[in-house]
């Protein structure tokens, strides 16, 4: 009677000790698919187009956002320092117009981190692009604005 009682003892031990790792395992399977961001987020068209005129639109000494930086991330990382650029974001704002952001955290000379955020507004129907951003001002030229009859003439003002 007392090798059953050991045999049923160890058997309900074990039995319990399985029904922990997988209660644990099933919560934390839960807790990922509940809560962690997926990896391919889905867009709709017009955010795609937004996102697409933003990283194609000229940039300042490169031809465009996207390859600028992606080549500061590339210089970065030939100097040995640390560099990380984030996902692109597109949010919706109003009408024709999305707003596009990533984010740039790079390491300085001394060792410290430094986090940026580079903002666009993108215009669909005009096909314009707009920096929103400190950070992506220094990357975006600005436009002309130019409007008829206000531009100066190069000789200077006119002696009568």
């Amino acid at each position: 009677m007392t090798n059953s009682r050991i045999v049923s003892r160890s058997l309900a031990t074990h039995l319990i000790r399985y029904a922990v790792v997988a209660i644990l395992l099933l919560g934390g399977l839960y807790y990922a698919w509940t809560t962690l961001p997926s990896t391919t987020p889905s867009r709709d068209q017009r955010e795609v187009e937004a996102l697409a005129l933003v990283q194609s639109s000229q940039a300042i000494g490169h031809p465009t956002v996207l390859q600028a930086m992606n080549e500061h991330v590339r210089m970065m990382k030939d100097r040995g320092q640390g560099v990380r650029l984030g996902e692109w974001r597109v949010k919706h704002v109003e009408g024709d117009i999305y707003e596009i952001r990533v984010q740039l955290r790079d390491q300085g000379v001394r060792g410290q981190w430094f986090e940026r955020e580079f903002i666009w507004h993108a215009h669909l129907k005009l096909k314009k692009v707009n920096a929103a951003s400190l950070p992506a001002d220094g990357v975006t030229p600005k436009a002309p604005d130019v409007e008829d009859g206000t531009v100066p003439s190069p000789s200077g003002p006119s002696k009568s």
